[in-house]
């Protein structure tokens, strides 16, 4: 499988995109977030990802640098199903609550004839905590994060040889999802910025992880690979080798800190 992160910034950063990624399993790709705008149908072109290929999208919660670009992609979504183009449903994944802050802004803001397909082509899958789902040919547990701001969801997909990826979202591990995470091969945590910047960034006023935190996280839970996202933008050039750099002294594993369009195969 290969994982390609098309965004590895937080909400109001203007250097990179919002933090969110796709999962591809040969020509099938499961969206992870959007990002806040169109961009996102720009990177997917550039990374050679066709809208047609896309059927499974997962939204983490309901903050606009999340959920906006989702509106993006149903609007293309059903412009190309109209258009006899898109073979198959649409199906987005999330909550019960946001399943209906997304509809509703898109009726606002769509035409009717994109949103007279929903469900039927375009199909809003409500998640619970430890629901399954088979995705792009995976079995994916969903999760509720516990989160301290709104309510978040992650998930973990079950790779080849029973390893496994976590996706924890974009706010500190909680006791709760920890106990479900031990000895996971891939861990997918945020880290808004440098525990030596915390007195410039303030992550923890807003509910984020430092690199320190994250790395620490893993640490404990016995972690193999740890993928860091959601970050400040101010110093990009410098960013992976400076995260790096301080992530190493908490993390004994591998330690990840992507780029814009990075990939993987994991």
């Amino acid at each position: 499988m290969k994982l390609t992160m098309l965004g590895t910034g937080h909400a109001t950063v203007t250097k990179c995109y919002n933090t969110c990624f796709v999962l591809s399993e040969q020509d099938r790709h499961f969206l992870v977030d959007a990002g806040g705008g169109n961009q996102i149908l720009r990177i997917l072109e550039e990374e050679a990802i066709p809208l047609s290929g896309i059927c499974d999208i997962f939204v983490s919660h309901a903050h606009t640098d999340h959920v906006l670009g989702v509106v993006w992609m149903i609007r293309m979504a059903g412009q190309r199903i109209n258009q006899g183009k898109y073979e198959g449903r649409l199906r987005v994944f999330c909550h019960q609550e946001l399943s209906e802050e997304i509809q509703t802004i898109c009726r606002i803001t769509l035409p009717g004839k994109i949103t007279r397909l929903f469900g039927e082509r375009i199909v809003f899958a409500v998640v619970q905590d430890g629901q399954m789902q088979e995705v792009i040919g995976h079995n994916v547990r969903f999760f509720d994060i516990g989160s301290a701001k709104m309510k978040q969801f992650g998930f973990a997909i079950r790779l080849d040889g029973g390893r496994q990826l976590a996706f924890a979202g974009d706010e500190p591990l909680s006791e709760r999802a920890s106990r479900e995470l031990v000895n996971y091969d891939w861990l997918m945590h945020e880290a808004f910025c440098l525990y030596e910047e915390r007195d410039i960034f303030h992550p923890y006023e807003k509910y984020h992880s430092t690199v320190k935190d994250a790395c620490e996280s893993a640490e404990r839970l016995g972690i193999k690979n740890l993928i860091l996202y959601h970050t400040e933008d101010t110093h990009l050039q410098e960013r992976k080798q400076r995260y790096t750099l301080e992530g190493k002294k908490y993390f004994s594993g591998n330690l990840f800190v992507p780029d814009d369009r990075e990939a993987f195969e994991i």
